[in-house]
């Protein structure tokens, strides 16, 4: 591939480009400071900032006292210079967010589907209701990121399969890039949760790890060498699936429907939900039944596992046995691929908190050559409409940064 020569265009490129994002990752800064921290002399840190002030990418955002003489100028990143928008869309609704080009988020809104099986008008209903929160034209939004439970296939971007969302499917993508008239991205939603894991959380920084997500589905995200790992097919990371000794094997092909071998309903989400597999061991309505058969008889899985971990005494047994049997996948994963640093999120990995992950780090490290350290997630808020978000970001900046 040919090379682009070091012309006094392109160093000015990429000295503009190291500025802003130094800004967006430490905010505002002198110009002095921003000379240090990239390594440029002051009279090229001056012109660097007219050019990105003449841009409108840049602008004062206050002052820095307590030095000699007069106060220097703290430049910043203009937050209106782009917009975004990252969603989560699942049975029970959608959750829709948009943040400036800064990375703060200005509006949250979760839109019920009522009925709509339609995922062009639920998706745009939801983006206008957060765009008008936002008080920003929809038009002004830059890049959209959704995650979605399913197979997303990494060649076209098209979901290809998603156990409870039956009307996402191929052709979604194309039908939303023309109703929303700007660019789309569909991201398989554990992945999503990884990408924020490791921009804001547990993983922050870290090349190589698996992501365990234990909410109303069951996921698991892989982080290679800083990417993220989907597959030829886009079918990595669907551990639900995975058999396992003690449950039937799940139904792994074609549309599920009630009554069909394999598939059963969950009583605690009221949604479909594998019978067989590795799924039916972990997901909610198995680790209810385990908690009540170990004397932990709050609702729902989450409150029984939120129970069991605050009071270990009563319900470390439970927790010894739900550790067990999520260590079949993690156990799995880490023999196969090694990744040093498995991460548990969702609502039910958090709610286990440092008690479920210990149990479980003990239990890989009894059934492995090597021992993982398991964590908790450490992202706050939505992990998945937080990664959604941080990845629209990143297609943002390229694009508003950009001086070709």
């Amino acid at each position: 591939m040919a090379q682009r020569p070091g012309t006094p265009r392109l160093l000015r490129e990429l000295n503009d480009r190291a500025a802003l994002d130094l800004l967006v990752e430490q905010g505002p800064l002198t110009r002095a400071q921003i000379g240090e921290l990239t390594g440029l002399s002051k009279v090229t840190a001056s012109q660097l900032l007219s050019r990105l002030e003449e841009r409108g990418l840049v602008e004062i955002a206050g002052e820095q006292a307590g030095g000699r003489g007069p106060n220097a100028a703290l430049y910043g990143v203009v937050p209106s210079s782009a917009y975004v928008a990252g969603l989560e869309v699942g049975p029970d609704g959608v959750v829709c967010g948009v943040a400036d080009i800064t990375g703060s988020i200005i509006a949250q809104v979760t839109v019920d589907p009522n009925g709509a099986g339609d995922p062009v008008k639920l998706v745009h209903n939801a983006v206008v209701k957060a765009c008008r929160s936002a008080r920003v034209a929809l038009g002004r939004l830059n890049a959209f990121v959704i995650g979605s439970p399913g197979v997303v296939d990494p060649r076209t971007g098209d979901v290809k399969f998603a156990f409870d969302l039956p009307a996402w499917h191929e052709g979604v993508l194309a039908a939303l890039r023309t109703d929303l008239r700007r660019p789309v991205t569909i991201e398989n939603d554990a992945n999503l949760a990884a990408v924020a894991e490791r921009a804001y959380g547990a993983a922050r920084g870290v090349d190589d790890f698996a992501l365990m997500w234990l909410d109303r589905g069951l996921g698991l995200s892989i982080m290679l060498g800083g990417r993220l790992h989907r597959g030829r097919s886009g079918g990595a990371g669907e551990i639900g699936y995975l058999p396992v000794p003690g449950a039937p094997l799940p139904r792994g092909i074609g549309r599920p429907k009630e009554g069909e071998e394999g598939v059963t309903e969950s009583s605690t989400w009221g949604i479909l939900a594998l019978a067989g597999g590795y799924g039916s061991l972990v997901g909610a309505d198995a680790v209810r039944e385990l908690a009540h058969a170990h004397g932990v008889h709050e609702p729902t899985a989450i409150e029984c596992v939120r129970a069991a971990a605050a009071d270990e005494e009563r319900g470390g047994a439970f927790l010894d046995e739900l550790a067990n049997r999520i260590s079949y996948g993690v156990t799995s994963v880490n023999i196969v691929l090694d990744p040093g640093l498995v991460v548990l999120s969702g609502q039910l990995g958090r709610a286990g908190g440092r008690p479920l992950a210990g149990r479980i780090e003990r239990a890989v490290g009894l059934a492995s050559p090597t021992r993982p350290e398991v964590v908790v997630t450490e992202v706050e808020g939505n992990p998945v409409l937080r990664g959604a978000l941080h990845a629209a970001l990143i297609q943002a900046r390229d694009e508003v940064f950009s001086t070709r």
